[in-house]
């Protein structure tokens, strides 16, 4: 039997009730005054010939029926308020702030060269970057999203890639390994000045973790203690240029220096693809617009991300 159409407002008013278990509530919520919600559930509850609420003075509660009806109607009236909310979405311009946690190599990579691009194609948008190498909770900390290396998130948190996967380079100077050699596998690092990144949240070194290119595949986590610890990139990448020590660093990033011959690469066996930067947001569900256009760029200057592309990069 058909649904009467005359019934979809008060089940629409009920939901509301039921998810608040108050009416007064649920009237704030919906800009109605509470004796008209009520008279919309008692009308709904004569209509159905069932007792919906139990009411008292202080409290409400479902009885097995509404309980029932509840947990039918809900699903459904989310997955409607989101598609009107899709739908609305495509003739609202995207506006108001987005505060993003990035780190700072990511912020380099996949933020500051679109910028400008960004920034005009969204003119109601702004931007707020908050520049964090730890992983922030976004929630707790107030921000919209965050970008960070995939293998640091949680398995569970709502996130979607924005690079390709990446691989660590072991890098160093021509003269410095005219100087020193060349190291061949990880057991030689303990020889060389391998330069060390202190993250500035946890004040953690980052260990050099190497796999194996032989069938056990087994992995090497080595500690740098040369003369120089950083926690700035460019900082870093220049003392290796220099021929202070050896580095450690997303390829992407020392790319155009690698080309250029101011730095070599070594170990190249032993470095492997890894998941590469993900913007992750508290939840997909509702997502705002202003997310929504901001995920789609990142994704669209993927391309850029191409090595032809990095070159251009300082």
């Amino acid at each position: 039997m058909p649904i009467d159409p005359s019934l979809l407002s008060s089940l629409t008013w009920f939901a509301h009730v039921a998810r608040h278990r108050s009416f007064t509530k649920a009237a704030a919520e919906m800009g109605v005054t509470r004796a008209a919600l009520s008279q919309h559930i008692k009308g709904l509850e004569q209509r159905l010939q069932i007792r919906l609420l139990n009411r008292t003075i202080r409290n409400m509660s479902l009885t097995e029926e509404g309980q029932r009806l509840f947990d039918t109607l809900q699903p459904s009236l989310t997955d409607i308020e989101k598609v009107l909310n899709e739908l609305n979405d495509l003739h609202i311009e995207p506006a108001g702030l987005i505060r993003i946690s990035v780190s700072r190599t990511a912020a380099r990579l996949l933020i500051e060269p679109h910028l400008g691009e960004f920034l005009s194609r969204y003119p109601r948008i702004r931007l707020e970057m908050v520049m964090d190498d730890g992983l922030t909770n976004i929630v707790a900390e107030g921000m919209d999203a965050g970008i960070r290396l995939g293998i640091s998130l949680d398995e569970h948190m709502a996130a979607v890639p924005v690079t390709p996967n990446l691989t660590n380079a072991v890098v160093g100077s021509p003269d410095y390994f005219r100087q020193h050699g060349k190291p061949q596998t990880p057991d030689d690092l303990e020889r060389h000045n391998c330069l060390a990144y202190r993250f500035t949240s946890s004040s953690t070194l980052d260990h050099w973790s190497l796999t194996s290119p032989h069938a056990d595949k087994h992995t090497v986590v080595f500690e740098p203690r040369g003369n120089a610890v950083f926690n700035d990139d460019s900082s870093m990448i220049q003392a290796a240029i220099q021929g202070v020590g050896l580095i450690k660093h997303i390829d992407l990033w020392v790319l155009k220096h690698l080309e250029e011959g101011r730095l070599e690469r070594v170990l190249t066996d032993w470095c492997k693809p890894f998941p590469g930067f993900y913007l992750y947001i508290p939840s997909r569900n509702n997502m705002p617009r202003k997310i929504r256009v901001l995920m789609d760029f990142l994704i669209e200057k993927r391309e850029f991300l191409k090595p032809e592309a990095l070159r251009r990069l300082d």
